[in-house]
């Protein structure tokens, strides 16, 4: 995985080809993991989104695999989250873009700035990840 923190608690990774089918892939390793962590009502519907987009732009602009990993910190931070991070061996950061309302594409990073506690990039040693932290409720 490229540019991975270190994080205490209940932790899932995946690597996806550069590949069509990844994203429904991804998209469905995300969901049985909400579920298998009693989450899937909470942020379920919002992180599959999210990692759909961000792996779908990772497809899009880089060749090689695509790493996924979702973090369920450990309880006693102030504000519990979700850390989803994606990885691409491309080495650019993603760039936000105002879509026009005919663009077919363009949004991706806007949803995750629309949706998200927090997100960012990061450079890793051979590319580069962008992650997303969402509150966990209930």
């Amino acid at each position: 995985m490229i540019g991975v923190i270190d994080t205490e608690g209940e932790c899932a990774e995946w690597t996806f080809p550069a590949e069509a089918n990844s994203v429904r892939a991804a998209r469905h390793a995300v969901r049985g993991t909400l579920r298998a962590w009693g989450l899937d009502s909470s942020v379920g519907d919002v992180a599959v989104l999210l990692v759909s987009e961000l792996v779908t732009n990772s497809l899009r602009y880089a060749s090689g695999p695509i790493g996924v990993r979702m973090v369920r910190p450990e309880a006693g931070g102030t504000v519990p989250t979700l850390l989803v991070e994606v990885s691409d061996p491309l080495p650019d950061p993603p760039t936000e873009r105002a879509a026009e309302p005919d663009d077919e594409g363009g949004r991706g990073l806007q949803l995750v700035a629309c949706s998200a506690r927090r997100w960012g990039t990061r450079r890793g040693r051979s590319g580069k990840t962008v992650w997303f932290e969402l509150a966990l409720t209930g």
